[in-house]
C-alpha cells in the first residue's frame, strides 16, 4: 500500500500542504515543535480515523480556525483510493472515493499504517490501558468488525457501570435491567476475546522471529494475553460465555458496592517476557526497546498476511532513540516492502545508501521545502 499524495488544510499548525508522497522513503527534517510530528500524524488519521496523540478532533484543527481537511491518494494491489477526512467543532466526516462512511468500522483498512514513535516504549513498561489500546488500534485495521464490536462494548459498559452505580446507593431495585446487560456484555466480551486471542497468537510468532534477530539468538520473546476472567485461548465461545456468566454472577454484589464492572476485557492484559522474564517490570532499557521494535516490525508482517497488503510506516524521531545494531535492522527489514514516512531533527548517523534513496524536505513553522 502506497500513500501517493497527501494534502493538509488548516491541519495543527500547518496551513496547507500538497505533497507528492511517490517513492519509497520520505525524511522530514528540522528542530523540535516545527511541525514534523503532524505530518505523521495527520497520515495516521487518514488511516485509523482518529489521532494517537490526542482524543479530541478540536485540537488538530488550527488555531482560531473553523475546520481542517485531510485528503490522500492511496494506491493498493487492487485498485487506487480517495480518503477524506472532514474536521469542525462539532465533529468529523470521513470519506472514501467521495463517499461518507457512516460508520468508521466501514472505513478502516482504506489505508493500514505502523506508528512507531518514542512513546511506543510504553508499550511494555507502561500501564494495561496502554497495552489494550495497542491490541484495539492494531486489530481494528485488519478486522473492521473488531472496532464496531468494541464500540458497541464500550457503550454498554458505560451503561452498565451507571446502573451499578445506582443500584449501590440504593436509587433503584433494576436486577432485572442488569441481567438483560450482563447478557449484552458476555456476547460482546467473547467477540473481542477471540479476536485478541488469535491476534496475539500470531503477533507473537512474528515477533519471536524478529526478535530473535535483533538479539543474535540471546533472547526469546513471548507474549502473552491475560483476560482477568477464567477464559483461555482454544476456548469455544460458548465456554466463553459460561465462565464469564458465572464470574458475573459471582461479583455480583462486589461490582454493586463498588458501582463498576470489574471483569471483561477492558480490565485485561499482555505480557512481554524475554527468556522469561516479565519486561514490563524487570527489562532494561535497552530490552524494551528491543522488545517494543519487535513489535512493531511483527505488526508490519501480520497486517501484511491478514490484508495481502504491506502498511505503509511511519517512524517519528525514532531514529535518534535507536543504537546503530538496532537502526540497521529497522531499516534493512524495511528496505524495498514498505513506504516509510521518517522525522528526524538530522540526518547524522544514517547511511550514505539511506540518504540516497530517500526524498528529504526540511520543516519550518509548518512550512515543507524539498531538498535537492
Amino acid at each position: 500500500m502506497y500513500v501517493e499524495r497527501l494534502e493538509l488544510k488548516q491541519f495543527r499548525n500547518i496551513e496547507h500542504l500538497k505533497l507528492d508522497c511517490s517513492g519509497e522513503l520520505h525524511m522530514f527534517v528540522g528542530p523540535n515543535a516545527q511541525g514534523k510530528t503532524n505530518i505523521l500524524e495527520s497520515l495516521y488519521v487518514l488511516a485509523i480515523g482518529k489521532s494517537h496523540r490526542t482524543r479530541s478532533h478540536r485540537e488538530l484543527i488550527r488555531w482560531e480556525q473553523t475546520g481542517a481537511l485531510l485528503k490522500a491518494e492511496v494506491s493498493g494491489k487492487e485498485s487506487a483510493r480517495r480518503l477524506e477526512i472532514r474536521l469542525t467543532p462539532r465533529g468529523k466526516r470521513v470519506l472514501r472515493n467521495g463517499v461518507e462512511q457512516r460508520r468508521l468500522s466501514e472505513y478502516i483498512g482504506s489505508l493500514t499504517a505502523v506508528l512507531f514513535a518514542p512513546e511506543d516504549l510504553s508499550i511494555v513498561k507502561g500501564s494495561p490501558q496502554v497495552r489494550r489500546r495497542f491490541l484495539d488500534m492494531e486489530i481494528g485495521q485488519v478486522s473492521p468488525a473488531y472496532i464496531y464490536h468494541l464500540t458497541r462494548y464500550n457503550q454498554l459498559l458505560q451503561q452498565r457501570n451507571s446502573l451499578l452505580k445506582e443500584l449501590g446507593k440504593g436509587w433503584g431495585k433494576q436486577t432485572a435491567l442488569l441481567d438483560v446487560l450482563n447478557e449484552q456484555l458476555v456476547g460482546l466480551s467473547t467477540h473481542l476475546w477471540s479476536k485478541r486471542f488469535s491476534f496475539v497468537n500470531i503477533l507473537s510468532r512474528w515477533a519471536q522471529e524478529i526478535h530473535h534477530s535483533i538479539t543474535q539468538g540471546s533472547e526469546s520473546l513471548t507474549l502473552q494475553y491475560r483476560p482477568l476472567a477464567a477464559v483461555e485461548p482454544g476456548m469455544d465461545r460458548s465456554s466463553m460465555e459460561e465462565a464469564l456468566t458465572r464470574e458475573l454472577m459471582q461479583v455480583r454484589e462486589q461490582e454493586i458496592q463498588r458501582g463498576t464492572t470489574l471483569i471483561g476485557p477492558h480490565r485485561d492484559d499482555l505480557r512481554i517476557a524475554a527468556n522469561g522474564t516479565d519486561l514490563h517490570t524487570f527489562g532494561s532499557q535497552g530490552q524494551q526497546r528491543t522488545a517494543a521494535l519487535s513489535l512493531k516490525l511483527a505488526e508490519i508482517e501480520l497486517i501484511h498476511q491478514e490484508t495481502g497488503t504491506y502498511p505503509i510506516l511511519l517512524l517519528d524521531d525514532v531514529l535518534s532513540e535507536l543504537d546503530d545494531g538496532r537502526k540497521t535492522h529497522l531499516l534493512e527489514a524495511i528496505r524495498g516492502r514498505v513506504q516509510t514516512f521518517v522525522t528526524t531533527t538530522g540526518l547524522e548517523g544514517i547511511d550514505r545508501e539511506t540518504l540516497e534513496r530517500a526524498r528529504i524536505r526540511r520543516v519550518h513553522q509548518g512550512s515543507i521545502s524539498e531538498q535537492g
